[in-house]
């Protein structure tokens, strides 16, 4: 537990959503089941089987010291999640949580819930996929980004922030399209946006009509029972790219996924969308360096070839 009580003991004020201690990494033995997640002003403290009331007593003193010397006077608010099993049991153990729960990342305002369920409205880890798509939209005219399992739509808050003209947002959750919404108008985001609360497989028919786009981003689970396998489903959204796809316009691929790396996704482009052409593999944040890049999230950068 050390190298997480280290992580706290050095960390600065998080003023952004941010990870703080990344165990799953595989960089600190025996620390490998532990996560610090700050979302402002909350704490989140994960850990991937049981821990001894003991254990959070000593990570509770530990940030609580921490707060102290960086914002002495304020109440600490931390909440701690149990993952074991397939099943999260959450509680909040000091503070308190906002209601509404609203966080910053990079300029954006996005609403959270740390006290339910695995996802908690926005995934840090894709925070330089983000980055990457308020980037590479900056300063062109006319842009049209179509967003596939889109959740809470962050990457549409960032792409229309950049001044993309349209984004079509599709994700089967209708729970998560409404949070996706109040994110938008959390950002004065009123127009620019469509919303398509549809099972992505069956929407082509809408998804092709909006089209074709300049960028596509695609951002799927790794396994959801009853509607996404990406052993078997992601190509079927990779033979759709080509005909989606203005000439000269991106695809961004993401899978999260440890037991498949990079291969997985360039093997079955190169046979599915061979015309488009593998451009970069997007950074990660550092904090959720890992022993392995083959095991960590995946995002890759594709280019359909230009007219002519």
């Amino acid at each position: 537990m050390q190298a997480l009580l280290d992580a706290i003991a050095t960390m600065a004020l998080p003023t952004d959503a941010q990870r703080i201690f990344h165990g799953r990494g595989g960089l600190y033995p025996g620390c490998e089941h532990w996560a610090l997640d700050a979302f402002p002003p909350v704490f989140v403290l994960t850990s991937f089987q049981p821990a001894s009331d003991a254990d959070l007593a000593v990570v509770g003193a530990a940030l609580a010291a921490r707060w102290q010397q960086l914002a002495p006077g304020q109440a600490l608010n931390w909440v701690y999640q149990c993952r074991f099993d397939g099943s999260a049991d959450t509680r909040l153990v000091s503070g308190e949580v906002p209601e509404p729960h609203v966080v910053t990342e990079q300029g954006a305002r996005y609403r959270v819930h740390v006290l339910k369920g695995q996802n908690h409205g926005l995934f840090l880890d894709m925070a330089e996929g983000r980055r990457w798509v308020r980037g590479h939209v900056a300063g062109r005219a006319n842009f049209r980004v179509l967003n596939l399992f889109a959740y809470t739509c962050a990457f549409s808050v960032v792409a229309l922030q950049a001044g993309a003209k349209h984004v079509v947002n599709v994700d089967m959750g209708q729970g998560a399209i409404a949070t996706g919404q109040q994110n938008h108008r959390l950002n004065d985001l009123t127009t620019g946006a469509s919303f398509l609360p549809h099972d992505i497989f069956t929407t082509w028919g809408k998804i092709n009509r909006a089209g074709p786009y300049d960028l596509i981003i695609v951002d799927p689970p790794s396994y959801q029972k009853g509607s996404f396998v990406a052993t078997k489903d992601y190509a079927r959204l990779m033979r759709r790219l080509p005909d989606l796809l203005m000439h000269g316009g991106h695809a961004l691929l993401c899978l999260n996924a440890p037991e498949l790396g990079v291969a997985f996704l360039q093997d079955q482009m190169q046979e599915l969308a061979p015309d488009l052409a593998f451009v970069e593999r997007v950074a990660n944040p550092a904090v959720f360096a890992d022993v392995s890049a083959e095991r960590a999230l995946k995002v890759l950068v594709y280019r359909a070839a230009e007219a002519g």
